[in-house]
């Protein structure tokens, strides 16, 4: 019965609304108050009532009028609080009715913005939470079945054998810089070292790496001879690193990863581009592909392209201390990321 009232309280006109300044809604209820007081005084002359019978009358009935007429200014303040106390309870799903134009209509409007991104949060939370699980799950069942194996006498210890142990063993160190990486982008704590740097020698070591992760696939280099940038190696590293990463997880077996490198129109300055044949990134989704968390349609928990959704948000973070950018182009098949460093980021140490 109780929540039947408030509902049907909640629902009553707000008439006041339309005003812009919670200022001048006090004004209008002083007014209005006043106005209703002194009518039903004016009121009982006529009919014989003094003004000490009718002033009582007039009094309830404006405490009335006030508490219709103010009830469209607090009811947002009521909203919020109920709200407020549901997000301690974890329920990230209750908003604040916002029509009124005035500071506590914006009040609740930047609530629910609030809420609406706390609940997003909340969502990579606990995609995150599943997909770190899987991801360390994985190389961990697999590197616990071969180390059994070679205690049980099962499987001798060959190379073979211990390299597979060694890979997962990898795998499980990626994911750790990976998240170690993500603390860093919280913190704020990184900084740049920027310093002149061979391009095609460090796409040659970048991919080498990118081989050993990812033997089936297949890389191919096209970088301007005599190419040089200024950078910070390391964070261009993770940049391009992880992109390959992607492109390859994402390609078909076989199939060629490209890297391209150019330089921009002036001296230091970098363009940096990966190009696979895989299912490529939607156009509607290009726009949160670089977000923490963020797999995409194409990847998800348990798929052979499945991920933390780190990489790329990592690469964008990169590129970002850098005061660059980096953007998912149209292509007619596959995916196609270009990063662009701009020149004169820092003095070469």
């Amino acid at each position: 019965m109780t929540a039947v009232v408030h509902r049907l309280w909640a629902r009553l006109p707000r008439p006041l609304d339309p005003l812009r300044s919670i200022k001048v809604k006090f004004g209008v209820v002083v007014v209005v108050t006043a106005c209703v007081a002194v009518l039903i005084v004016l009121w009982g002359y006529p009919m014989g009532f003094r003004a000490r019978q009718t002033m009582p009358v007039g009094v309830l009935i404006s405490v009335v009028v006030i508490q219709l007429l103010a009830h469209g200014m607090t009811a947002p303040l009521r909203e919020m609080t109920a709200a407020a106390r549901a997000m301690a309870r974890g329920d990230y799903s209750r908003r604040v009715r916002a029509t009124s134009r005035d500071e506590v209509g914006e009040l609740a409007q930047a609530f629910n913005r609030m809420a609406a991104d706390l609940a997003e949060v909340e969502r990579q939370r606990r995609e995150f939470v599943a997909n770190v699980s899987h991801e360390l799950r994985t190389p961990i069942s697999a590197l616990r079945a071969v180390l059994e194996n070679v205690a049980d006498g099962v499987t001798p210890a060959t190379p073979d054998v211990l390299e597979t142990a060694l890979d997962q063993t990898e795998r499980l160190g990626r994911l750790v810089t990976q998240l170690l990486d993500l603390s860093r982008v919280e913190a704020g704590a990184a900084v740049l070292n920027p310093s002149d740097i061979d391009v095609a020698a460090f796409v040659d070591d970048v991919t080498a790496e990118a081989r050993a992760s990812h033997p089936e696939a297949l890389f191919e280099t096209d970088v301007t001879p005599g190419l040089h940038a200024v950078a910070d190696r390391d964070r261009l590293h993770q940049v391009v690193a992880n992109l390959l990463d992607n492109a390859a997880r994402h390609g078909p077996d076989g199939r060629p990863v490209t890297v391209t490198a150019r330089p921009v129109n002036q001296p230091g300055g970098l363009v940096i581009e990966v190009t696979d044949e895989g299912p490529g990134i939607p156009p509607e989704e290009r726009a949160r592909v670089f977000e923490r968390f963020s797999r995409g349609s194409v990847s998800g928990p348990g798929t052979p392209g499945g991920g933390t959704g780190l990489g790329l948000a990592i690469a964008s973070w990169a590129t970002d201390l850098h005061g660059g950018d980096i953007t998912v182009l149209d292509t007619p098949i596959g995916c196609r990321i270009r990063v662009m460093i701009p020149p004169n980021i820092g003095d070469p140490t």
